[in-house]
């Protein structure tokens, strides 16, 4: 059902990415230079505001400051989008970093996103295909390139389409579970 395996097709550089969060341009359209443009915000400064479905935990972190990020916050955040289940943790790619940031910034919203999913180990992934929960098998959550998020204050229509805008990655809307999946790999859309 889900496919994000980000097997083949043109995969998005770190250098690219960083490329447009740095684009200045401005569209009347929700586009990546328009992510960029928010990320910026009082200089270039990058936040992450998270709860943890899961864990109940919060973070509130600045990850990136002027070109450069936040060795600390990323261990912070690694640790915040562990395997719950296992207790494992895994580095998170900084590319899904930055898209969630992006995307929290498109859609201009105070409160958290909901992790649902961030890393899950093999074992976790195997042990949720095997309830039928439409998981992929080469999940990309399994790398720490992938997670599925929730915001109570948008649909998920209005927090894919700022994903999507992002065009950075995956991003699978899941209406009937209410959550929408990013991830860093091969550019591509499904869900209604």
């Amino acid at each position: 059902m889900t496919d994000d395996t980000g097997a083949s097709g043109a995969l998005l550089t770190r250098r690219g990415l960083l490329g447009a969060f740095a684009a200045t341009a401005v569209c009347a359209a929700p586009t990546f230079s328009k992510a960029a443009g928010f990320l910026r915000g009082a200089g270039d400064v990058r936040t992450l505001y998270m709860n943890n479905a899961r864990t109940g935990e919060t973070m509130k972190t600045i990850y990136w400051i002027e070109g450069k990020y936040i060795g600390e916050a990323l261990k912070e955040t690694n640790f915040f989008f562990r395997d719950w289940r296992r207790n494992e943790v895994k580095g998170i790619d900084n590319r899904t970093i930055d898209i969630i940031a992006a995307t929290h910034r498109l859609v201009d919203a105070t409160e958290p996103f909901l992790l649902l999913s961030g890393y899950r180990s093999p074992a976790t992934n195997q042990m949720l295909r095997s309830k039928g929960r439409g998981v992929a098998r080469n999940s990309l959550h399994m790398q720490g390139k992938a997670a599925d998020l929730r915001l109570p204050s948008r649909s998920v229509r209005q927090v894919a389409r700022a994903a999507a805008s992002c065009a950075a990655g995956g991003v699978g809307k899941y209406t009937g579970s209410n959550f929408t999946h990013v991830d860093c790999g091969q550019v591509r859309a499904w869900g209604r």
